[in-house]
């Protein structure tokens, strides 16, 4: 029976510890002959492990430290010097068995949520909840997830739940979900029992995928261990050639043992391997799934950054801005039939047409007959009649495109925002539009990504060149490649990697051949589909770009740690090399300071588990993160107020503009004012002491004068208006101050949210 290596490694420990301090024992009580048989006893297992463990590396072509420890040993059998092969043979023991526990410790996070596979799944059936094996349920399928269960695939609620989701993010807080919102398999449910609709199936969802992706990550070999290989090679070779020259000169064989003894292990071995994977685990720990070392190292050394739009950039909640429809048709039919049809696909646009439709309560009926095609649309049967939401193209059979729908693409593009096509039987129905919202931490890790060194940033998306022009100039991106089919994706990976080292970011299938291509793809975990997820080499559990930031960080931190290891490792290896050839460290002395030299080099690698002193250390509770929200949603009628009445004010009789003025004027001085002068006063200077430095707030707080400045001149004005209302001058200066106040305004807004998202997680 073959024993793991880490059990095998622990046994030669145990063997080499007993007969070493038997043999010290007997030598006393017995006398020398017997102690070194006890030595020997414990000796020979460690050489034949060290044998094959050669023999399989000559096997596979790698070269590596083995056989010189081997060699340390037979050579001190021969001279006779037979404690001292047992102290290097508990030596090379202990440093196997560390590197055993830094491996085990650091790849802990990575494989605690295999434990918890979904095995049986509740599926509505004949109007009876059944058990069935979690392989059966299909996309459309109803099913019931009882509390402390665990979510079986992906799709979205059709209820509100509350889940735990620290399995797959590492974040412990219980997140409230709403009803229409995406959940992934893998989620435990923390409430009550809650109804989904089924969007994949089990090898597509998100676990089985995280569950591939950990074991591949954990079998995978770094290119850091083969680097450190090559340098065994070459640290072999000067050992033995100072080992030689050291007989040469000194006539004493024995000086061969002490430089062999003090050469081995080197920790060139065991400290690159447990550094990397020790950055891989503190990558878990931040929701970011590394599949090896070598993609760990690429992070590391990017320095260009191509990302996709829809789900990677922006958020995928977006916002619906109008429906319009073929005549015969209401807008909350249209919408009630693509949500039906939408709650069974996982991209990020159905999510926010299924979440509209269910915010406004609208009846959705359960699709059958799913059909995804990637980056065009989605078709099935809902209510007897086949419904496509997508493209036009996709959804609109050839040559049935009405004037009306023209007119609609023509102003979407204008407007920079997104259509969706929804047709019955493949005659246009209506047009569904919406704008899809920035990730609030994208401004954030983009400007942080260029600090790292990654100066390189382009979009690469399959969307028009105005959405993306939109987006690329909100986030002050100026290399864009829109409209870019997966082929054309991969043509420009290909170009952009013979001049760097390319981060490829990216959510959906048609994704996956650029995320494959890239030197490292990176692919959005929690929304992005499972092939994308299956073809990146970098997988942000936690739905924020910004994680890549944190993987950018500790991928540079572990090569940085991993180095000095080895650097440190050779040179205080060297170091005794040349006290031993030089006569002035015998071998059973060499031998334990070697034991002293591994042991610091692994304790060296293993700062990657721990937090950078420079990440931070404080962030708003989950509470206050709500509560802030909470209030800035409240404003938001109040910013609708102020546009909406600089809109009407010139079409306005005098007298009812003057009472709309000094009503909008009474919510301005009663609400919006001491909101955020509380603000400044009371939590500006808690964030600020978060964020560290001397004044981090001071823009912020700068833009909280303009706003009180701009209202008490609005505030005077109306208060100096006649009896008849204002005159057109004073019309025209209203307009100017109520614009002004509505841009600063949302500004400001937009700025504090992200601000707060940021805190929210610590980050």
């Amino acid at each position: 029976m073959r024993l793991p290596a880490g059990r095998l490694n622990g046994a030669l420990l145990a063997v080499s510890a007993v007969t070493l301090a038997g043999g010290l024992v007997a030598r006393q009580l017995q006398g020398e002959t017997v102690a070194e048989w006890i030595w020997i006893a414990g000796t020979l297992p460690n050489a034949m492990a060290l044998a094959i463990f050669s023999a399989r590396a000559a096997i596979r072509r790698q070269s590596g430290i083995d056989a010189l420890a081997l060699l340390s040993i037979v050579v001190a059998l021969i001279f006779g010097e037979f404690l001292v092969a047992a102290v290097v043979s508990l030596m090379l023991a202990t440093g196997r068995a560390l590197e055993d526990y830094a491996q085990s410790r650091a790849r802990r996070e990575m494989t605690a949520l295999l434990s918890h596979a979904p095995r049986r799944a509740n599926r509505l059936e004949g109007g009876q909840w059944q058990q069935v094996d979690v392989a059966e349920v299909r996309p459309g399928d109803r099913l019931m997830v009882r509390h402390a269960e665990v979510v079986p695939v992906d799709g979205a609620l059709t209820m509100p739940a509350e889940l735990d989701e620290s399995a797959l993010t590492g974040e412990s807080a219980i997140r409230k979900c709403v009803a229409g919102e995406s959940v992934k398999s893998g989620a435990l449910n923390a409430g009550a029992a809650l109804e989904m609709m089924a969007g994949a199936t089990e090898a597509e969802s998100t676990f089985a995928s995280i569950v591939r992706m950990v074991a591949a990550a954990q079998a995978e070999r770094s290119p850091s261990v083969r680097l450190a290989d090559r340098y065994a090679v070459q640290f072999t070779g000067l050992t033995l050639l100072l080992a030689g020259a050291s007989w040469l000169w000194s006539g004493e064989p024995m000086r061969i043992l002490a430089i062999l003894v003090v050469a081995t292990p080197c920790p060139l071995i065991l400290a690159v391997p447990v550094a990397i994977v020790s950055g891989m685990s503190r990558c878990a720990k931040r929701g970011v799934l590394v599949k090896g070392g070598g993609a760990l190292e690429g992070l590391a050394k990017a320095d260009t950054l191509f990302f996709d739009k829809t789900g990677t950039l922006t958020g995928g909640v977006a916002r619906l801005v109008g429906i319009e429809c073929t005549q015969g048709y209401l807008a909350e039919t249209v919408l009630s039939l693509a949500a039906s049809l939408a709650q069974a696909s996982n991209h990020v646009i159905s999510d926010a047409v299924a979440m509209t439709a269910r915010e406004r309560g609208l009846a959705l009926h359960t699709p059958s007959d799913v059909r995804e095609s990637p980056g065009a649309g989605v078709q099935g049967i809902v209510g007897g009649q086949l419904v496509r939401i997508g493209s036009l193209t996709y959804a609109v059979d050839s040559g049935d495109t009405a004037e009306w729908a023209k007119d609609v693409i023509r102003r979407v593009r204008i407007g920079g925002i997104s259509a969706v096509f929804v047709s019955l039987d493949g005659h246009l129905a209506g047009v569904i539009q919406l704008a899809d919202s920035i990730r609030l931490e994208t401004p954030r890790a983009l400007r942080l990504l260029r600090k790292e060194g990654v100066t390189r940033q382009a979009m690469l998306t399959g969307d028009r060149v105005d959405i993306a022009e939109a987006v690329g100039a909100m986030l002050g991106v100026s290399e864009i490649h829109a409209e870019q089919s997966p082929a054309d994706k991969l043509a420009t990976i290909h170009a952009a990697r013979r001049k760097g080292t390319v981060i490829m970011v990216g959510d959906g299938v048609n994704d996956a051949p650029a995320l494959a291509a890239a030197d490292i793809g990176v692919a959005m975990g929690v929304r992005g589909a499972a092939a994308s997820s299956e073809a990146a080499d970098v997988v942000l559990l936690v739905d924020r770009l910004d994680r890549l930031v944190d993987a950018v960080q500790i991928a540079r931190r572990t090569r940085r740690i991993a180095m000095l290891s080895v650097e440190m490792g050779m040179m205080l290896s060297f170091a005794a090399m040349l006290a031993a050839g030089l006569g002035f460290l015998p071998p059973l002395a060499g031998a334990i300071l070697q034991e002293g030299i591994d042991v610091l080099a692994i304790a060296n690698a293993l700062r990657a588990l721990r937090a950078d002193a420079r990440e931070p250390g404080g962030s708003l509770g989950e509470a206050d993160v709500a509560r802030l929200k909470a209030e800035h949603t409240a404003l938001e009628p109040i910013m609708d107020r102020i546009r909406a009445v600089a809109d009407m004010l010139p079409r306005m009789e005098g007298r009812a503009a003057q009472a709309e003025l000094k009503a909008l004027n009474c919510s301005l001085t009663e609400v919006l004012v001491p909101h955020e002068r509380s603000d400044d006063i009371s939590l500006y200077p808690d964030v600020a002491r978060m964020l560290g430095g001397d004044d981090p707030m001071a823009a912020m707080s700068a833009m909280h004068r303009e706003i009180f400045r701009v209202a008490t001149v609005l505030g005077r004005t109306i208060a100096q208006l006649p009896p008849e209302g204002p005159d057109p001058p004073t019309v025209q200066d209203l307009q100017r101050l109520l614009y002004g106040l509505d841009a600063i305004l949302r500004l400001h807004c937009a700025q504090e949210d992200e601000l707060f998202h940021v805190l929210g997680t610590g980050c």
